[in-house]
């Protein structure tokens, strides 16, 4: 199940920019990866020393630094005093509980969005903060942890494959966007793929953690939509050319980007008014089910309460009942018990109770 908001409490009462880190990824180490290219050249290095990362060397050459790890606050403050960031910008980085949003300062964009994956293993949506820094020949890419959705566009860039060694920073980060977008579909698959097999539970034998599951779900589409929907405001904003910094050639990409986002927010409200149809089907079910239970206790009683009053009549102990001495009384008070059962049971099948 996807976790909620992060504890903002250690913020409280401290003077805006103020660097403090909220979030949950402590243990590892800050790795950055600083990738700079051109039409005809490549080059991957890790770097410790960010001053020398401040520009590319050459001047058509775009240069991509990627930070894995936003919880040294130290590192972060260098980041920002190197690339002469807003202490806004860097305070939000560290905060990893940011709605998805775009700031347009003097220099460079900001970009807030969340990164979202399926754990095979426990069955849940994890989400983690990315945060984007794109200039003009300078895109900084920010993550909790590994962005292994990433991972083809580094792939795309060491083979030279494509239009991104031949396009500028903007274009770089599209890609990017695009590449967390697209998992965005991947997860769903796999949500889609659970809700399939709750409405074939519930069609068969629904329990009570068939209820949970959907409430499980419910839950994961709400902080899905939470996540989703306002990165489509983002990537609007790129795509209606406000953004200097973004060229032409790049709008129609963020186009693209924007109608896939609208993609999957309209398929998180598909799967969230399944859900809540699943769950009134489940009341349902369970309720016929206590009906059932109901009807067949209420007809067992309904036979009995005749032959519990014979039997009661018959087990008064008064001396005159001129049946007590009859060698067939007994027989014949069964046989007209048996009798007055079984009528019973084909009336209440000729109404159609059974």
């Amino acid at each position: 199940m996807a976790k909620p908001a992060k504890k903002r409490s250690k913020k409280a009462g401290l003077p805006p920019g103020s660097l403090v880190y909220v979030g949950e990824r402590e243990a590892e180490e800050v790795k950055v990866t600083v990738f700079e290219y051109g039409e005809d050249r490549f080059e991957e290095s890790a770097r410790e020393n960010l001053e020398d990362c401040v520009s590319p060397r050459e001047e058509s050459a775009v240069r991509w630094i990627k930070v894995d790890g936003v919880h040294d606050v130290e590192v972060l403050d260098r980041i920002g005093k190197c690339f002469e960031l807003h202490p806004l910008t860097i305070e939000d980085v560290l905060n990893t509980d940011q709605r998805p949003k775009l700031e347009d300062f003097d220099h460079y964009v900001f970009i807030v969005m969340k990164m979202v994956c399926y754990d095979e293993k426990e069955s849940k949506v994890t989400a983690e903060q990315v945060s984007l820094i794109v200039s003009s020949r300078m895109v900084i890419s920010l993550h909790e942890g590994e962005a292994g959705v990433f991972r083809p566009v580094i792939e795309r860039l060491r083979t030279g494959k494509g239009r991104l060694r031949k396009m500028g920073a903007d274009y770089l980060a599209y890609s990017l966007l695009d590449a967390v977008v697209d998992n965005y579909f991947v997860v769903l698959e796999k949500l889609g793929d659970a809700i399939e097999s709750l409405e074939e539970e519930i069609a068969a034998d629904p329990t009570p953690e068939t209820m949970r599951s959907i409430h499980g779900l419910r839950r994961e589409m709400v902080l899905l939509h939470r996540w989703v929907w306002p990165l489509g405001e983002v990537v609007n904003n790129l795509v209606l050319g406000d953004i200097p910094l973004v060229r032409e050639p790049s709008r129609l990409y963020f186009k693209d980007v924007h109608d896939h986002i609208v993609h999957a927010t309209d398929t998180i409200e598909t799967f969230r008014e399944m859900l809540t149809e699943m769950l009134t089907i489940y009341l349902s079910a369970v309720s016929n089910r206590l009906n059932e239970v109901m009807k067949v206790l209420t007809i067992i009683a309904t036979i009995f309460m005749p032959l519990t009053f014979i039997a009661g009549i018959y087990g008064m102990n008064f001396e005159h009942m001129p049946e007590l001495r009859s060698p067939w009384g007994y027989p014949l008070v069964l046989l007209f018990m048996l009798s007055l059962a079984v009528s019973m049971l084909v009336y209440f099948k000729r109404k159609r109770w059974l």
